[in-house]
């Protein structure tokens, strides 16, 4: 039984519309980032600096020359990583900045590594992959914050509660995107407050919306963009803890609470990171290609903090209340970057390209990267007087993104995560003799399949009962991530309702938000019922089966130390 065999309920090109709009409904602006992350900020800010130095460029792109739309409350409510920063795309960015100057938490001093059994732990070599010397953690919502004030400082307009609902596409080429309406209740029908979605028009339109994008797969499969391999991806749960005595190294973790196991396809690890004074960032990643429905990332992160290494930490100290949140992350390497990354009119960057590297536990640094090759792509096109909806006017991004540190350090783990497939053991030595060689080994691409295509077992799992101490359930957990949800607008989430008990019960475990639950239709029929109010947009589900569509702007979390 596999979860693809029960599609979502999504029409083709349900999602793409041409521009319909009188002038009163419609906003131009020069050049449009979709999302406020670590990528479009930073490709919004090189944009700017560029443009400062063409004023007759910058003039020619209106009152509006770099926008940006965010769907989040503000920029970083919905950012959220582990996250250990690289800084060698923001000394790029900002080559004047000096350290203190910019919001890093703290400088990686220490790092340790450990296998866990259920009851011990054995501290063992660091990878060379996952080495941090010169890098920093920090949080990736505070990051966000201060990048979209530097980028409003220097004249980008921002507009957040704004989400892309359509992709306006005419002629072949992307125009821009239509937001979402405001103001509709669960049947969507206007209320009082109707404010109908505007179309907003631009030269360019680059999507940095994170993992799961919602016009990046309309964008995908409208363009018909394909990859040598599909892109899988992993589901991270994270909490924030004040503790009394932080350990001061960076901490990973592999083996326990995880099974290794081929057939239950487990693969991931923790992380403990200091975030200054007595805060640490405590989080579990897990691949969502596992195989057992009953598997719960949420709860297997509160599992694993019942591990006499975790509780000698947290220890006498408490998760905060702004602590907790959970998002998914492209984990497909070299091979599931898409075959093109321009468009007519428009760009894909970030983890919408899937520019994330798996054994190095990094993909900020390649997003900023990428956002800044936007930026030099478009503004060379300007320059040049091109048309940027014409087919290959932004050809130039592609070129760059080749040639740079990203895909090149992307190829030389390019097999790494996949060796996993073959079991934790077979993996780890997969993955050594990939190390050594650079990659060379083993000579061919190893293959793989979407999450949605991996077939399910259904066996019971326990996990420890919430004591609202350790161990929290989910709710709590929803309402720690500071969700803002409105209760009664439409739902946002495509999903087959009537699907076989492995599918439903995957569906409900993989939920860190509990979304999902079991219900009857007016026929008394076992069916999947939502509670679209609860999602933190993770993005799980469009993993493992479903469809996430933006909910009504300002919607979701609003993180501000994930």
């Amino acid at each position: 039984m596999k979860p693809s065999e029960f599609p979502p309920p999504v029409r083709p090109g349900e999602f793409i519309s041409p521009v319909t709009s009188g002038p009163e409904n419609r906003i131009e602006v020069g050049i449009l980032f979709v999302g406020a992350g670590p990528a479009n900020l930073a490709g919004a800010i090189r944009l700017a600096q560029l443009l400062d130095q063409a004023p007759e460029v910058k003039a020619a792109l209106g009152e509006f020359p770099i926008a940006i739309v965010e769907k989040g409350k503000y920029p970083g409510a919905h950012l959220l990583a582990g996250a250990i920063l690289n800084p060698v795309s923001l000394k790029r960015l900002f080559p004047g900045l000096k350290e203190g100057e910019f919001p890093l938490e703290v400088p990686v001093q220490k790092e340790a590594l450990y296998l866990l059994s259920q009851e011990k732990e054995y501290k063992v070599p660091l990878p060379p992959t996952m080495r941090n010397h010169g890098n920093y953690v920090i949080s990736v919502s505070r990051f966000g914050k201060w990048l979209a004030e530097q980028a409003e400082a220097l004249g980008v307009s921002i507009f957040s509660e704004t989400a892309g609902a359509k992709l306006l596409v005419e002629n072949g080429a992307i125009r821009g995107v239509k937001s979402g309406d405001k103001g509709r209740d669960r049947t969507g029908a206007p209320m009082e407050n109707f404010q109908e979605g505007a179309e907003i028009l631009a030269k360019a339109t680059v999507l940095g919306e994170g993992a799961q994008g919602h016009l990046t797969q309309t964008a995908i499969a409208h363009f018909e963009i394909t990859r040598l391999n599909p892109q899988t991806y992993s589901l991270g749960v994270k909490e924030i803890w004040e503790v009394p005595h932080p350990p001061e190294e960076v901490i990973h973790t592999m083996g326990w609470p995880l099974r290794g196991e081929k057939k239950y396809n487990e693969f991931g690890g923790s992380f403990l990171y200091p975030m200054g004074g007595n805060l640490v960032s405590l989080g579990l990643v897990v691949g969502l290609g596992y195989r057992n429905a009953c598997t719960s990332v949420h709860d297997l992160l509160q599992l694993m903090k019942t591990h006499p290494f975790f509780r000698k930490i947290l220890e006498g100290g408490r998760r905060l209340e702004n602590g907790w949140g959970a998002k998914t992350i492209p984990e497909g390497g070299y091979y599931s970057v898409p075959d093109r990354l321009h468009l007519p009119g428009g760009l894909l960057v970030g983890d919408s390209a899937g520019f994330l590297n798996v054994p190095a536990l990094k993909g900020i640094h390649y997003a900023m990267a990428s956002g800044m090759l936007a930026a030099e792509a478009i503004f060379e096109a300007l320059k040049s007087g091109k048309d940027l909806g014409q087919p290959d006017a932004l050809s130039g991004y592609d070129a760059a993104v080749r040639k740079s540190f990203i895909l090149r350090d992307l190829h030389r783990v390019r097999n790494m995560r996949q060796a996993f497939d073959h079991g934790f053991v077979p993996g780890m030595l997969l993955a050594g003799l990939m190390t050594v060689t650079g990659g060379a080994f083993p000579g061919w691409r190893f293959q793989t399949r979407r999450d949605a295509d991996e077939p399910l077992l259904l066996e019971k799992r326990e996990y420890p009962k919430p004591d609202g101490k350790y161990i929290f359930d989910k709710l709590t957990s929803v309402h720690a991530s500071g969700n803002s949800s409105r209760d009664n607008q439409p739902n946002h989430l495509r999903l087959e309702v009537r699907v076989p008990e492995e599918v439903g019960e995957a569906w409900i475990h993989m939920c860190p938000a509990n979304v999902y639950e079991w219900g009857t239709d007016a026929e008394g029929k076992k069916v999947v019922r939502m509670n679209p109010t609860n999602c933190v947009q993770c993005g799980a589900i469009g993993a493992k089966g479903g469809r996430l569509t933006p909910p009504e702007g300002g919607s979701g979390p609003q993180y501000t130390l994930t």
